[in-house]
């Protein structure tokens, strides 16, 4: 298949430079189609003319010099790649220009044959790769905003980064009015300081949060919903936190059902016919018991979950009808009615509880019990509404994984791996270790991708992935950046050269081609090494050097790789560390 060639703008008044530009792309012309122009005048009327994918442009022309040149050609082509040259001297003026909007830059003077046409792929392929990234996020909030379920996604405080369209329906906000905001501002400020306690004794006993609360909508309507959370645990620890994740549902109409079932036993005489009518309707299982505690009623939903048609149900004891199990310990929950009837009071039961069906199928259920009165006010049974929360269970489980790990290769994400770093480095601080940050880049993966096409790429990523993990020690993480860009974190090492021999070997791993779809493809990697403390402070910094450490394991010929140097930022190349 062959690779569409890409187009490149020079717009460089200088004939000697220009001319030992086009000679350093010559040898790449497969690659590279070089249009030569030495004016920003006639660069301006050629792109007005012909899109370009790449454009090296002079900070120094004779009718436009500088940032204002940059601006003029940045809005004559947003799309471009624009790569700055100027004097060696001027690299004050090239990372101006790069906080324009210019995606790197070149000293005239370091330019050659070797490594320009090189510098010019891989910034190409970086493009790709984070517009695939843009597109994976894109195909997450797509799968979200599908669920009819609103989901409410915090910070460690409780601060929203993330809710989907569900939430925005119940809420009555958009996403830009609920970003930034705490979890409990849209709950009814009477109904708020109960939900913060119950979501206390949560956290400190460690069980799922469920509450029954009030939402205060934007236009000032109120609605009832259920609340269920879980905590995005640190490297599964308890008691550290990433965020929280929150399902959101609407139960306003099983709300209204419940306020039907607690009115007195003469008015539910009176509007039988269409309180069953109603009844079978809604999406909720409905049972309601005597004061010996026999079945009395079932609706269409209970009589499905539970298996028992109401004529055969009718007298039995609850225990019979409606069985429940503690889903961890597997032993009975007997009488679920009796807490209601002695205290006069809704209650609800434990989270954990199993609903087992008349042919022995289980299913995971939320309730709460009330009792119900005679016209004398006097508790004469219990009514219990139950619904199966496998789907919502289900989908907090789905949403918990997807916020830490990558979507194709199940590796982590960068959120998970900047959470295990700063811990690393931390326990590297009070220990006397070194921490090492590893930056890859598969070579040439781009060419494999387009000639071979996406699905081949992605089965290509997940077993490089999985040789990845082979490699490295199990305490350590591999992590999925984006695109072709893979992290590993070698915690606790003793010295610089135990991350030159995980490096080693990982390079020699990828000596043996990978197969897929009955092909041999074969792909090495470019390494950046960043060890702490005596290359980096911070995360930040770990990330920036090894980034760095990897740019010039690309620049002098890639399937190596490289230490961070100081001298990373210059133009002058590194020394070569050869894998052995």
């Amino acid at each position: 298949m062959m690779i569409p060639a890409t187009h490149l703008l020079l717009i460089e008044s200088n004939p000697a430079d220009a001319k030992l530009i086009k000679d350093a792309l010559r040898n790449d012309s497969a690659t590279f189609i070089v249009e030569w122009v030495t004016s920003l005048a006639e660069a301006l009327k050629h792109l007005a003319k012909t899109p370009v994918e790449v454009i090296l442009l002079d900070l120094a022309l004779p009718d436009g010099k500088g940032l204002e040149a940059f601006d003029k050609v940045m809005g004559a082509a947003p799309d471009a790649l624009i790569l700055v040259l100027s004097a060696a001297t001027d690299e004050e003026l090239m990372r101006a220009a790069m906080k324009r909007g210019a995606h790197d830059y070149f000293a005239k003077g370091h330019i050659d044959a070797h490594w320009l046409p090189r510098a010019l792929n891989y910034i190409l392929e970086r493009k790709v790769s984070r517009s695939a990234l843009r597109d994976s996020d894109e195909r997450f909030r797509a799968m979200s905003d599908a669920s009819p379920l609103g989901i409410f996604v915090s910070d460690a405080q409780g601060n929203c980064i993330y809710t989907n369209a569900a939430y925005h329906n119940i809420s009555g906000q958009t996403l830009a009015e609920t970003l930034g905001t705490n979890w409990t501002s849209a709950i009814h400020p009477e109904d708020r300081m109960k939900a913060i306690s119950e979501w206390g004794d949560a956290v400190r006993s460690h069980a799922p949060f469920v509450a029954e609360v009030r939402f205060l909508r934007k236009d000032k309507s109120v609605l009832w919903t259920r609340l269920n959370a879980a905590m995005i645990h640190a490297d599964g620890s308890k008691e550290k936190s990433l965020g929280y994740v929150q399902i959101v549902e609407d139960i306003s109409e099983r709300k209204t059902i419940e306020k039907i079932l607690r009115v007195t036993e003469e008015t539910v005489f009176e509007q039988q016919e269409r309180a069953q009518v109603t009844l079978n309707s809604i999406g909720d299982g409905v049972l309601t018991t005597n004061l010996a505690g026999k079945v009395s009623y079932l609706n269409r939903v209970a009589e499905t979950m539970t298996g028992w048609p109401l004529k055969d149900a009718l007298g039995l004891p609850l225990e019979k009808v409606f069985t429940l199990i503690d889903a961890d310990t597997r032993r009975p929950f007997v009488n679920p009615e009796n807490a209601a009837v002695t205290t006069n009071a809704t209650v609800k039961l434990p989270a954990n509880l199993l609903l087992v069906r008349r042919d022995g199928t289980e299913s995971p259920i939320e309730d709460s019990i009330a009792p119900i009165h005679n016209r004398n006010n006097e508790v004469a049974g219990a009514v219990i509404v139950f619904h199966d929360v496998s789907e919502t269970r289900a989908m907090a489980k789905k949403m918990l994984h997807m916020a830490q790990h990558d979507f194709l290769t199940g590796l982590a994400n960068r959120a998970l791996i900047t959470e295990r770093l700063t811990r690393a480095l931390g326990l590297a601080q009070r220990k006397k270790k070194q921490v090492a940050l590893l930056f890859i880049d598969l070579d040439n993966f781009k060419h494999i991708n387009d000639s071979l096409g996406h699905a081949v790429g992605d089965k290509l990523l997940q077993s490089v992935a999985n040789r990845l993990q082979d490699v490295v020690r199990a305490t350590d993480t591999v992590c999925r950046q984006g695109g072709d860009e893979f992290v590993v974190l070698l915690t606790e090492i003793e010295q610089r050269s135990d991350a030159a021999q995980v490096a080693e070997k990982l390079i020699a791993a990828f000596a043996l081609p990978h197969i897929i779809h009955q092909c041999e493809l074969q792909i090495t990697l470019s390494i950046g090494v960043s060890v702490y403390p005596d290359d980096c402070s911070d995360v930040e910094e770990a990330f920036q050097h090894a980034d760095e450490a990897m740019y010039q394991a690309k620049k002098i010929g890639r399937n190596n790789y490289q230490f961070f140097s100081e001298e990373s930022g210059k133009f002058q190349p590194l020394t070569t560390i050869k894998a052995s």
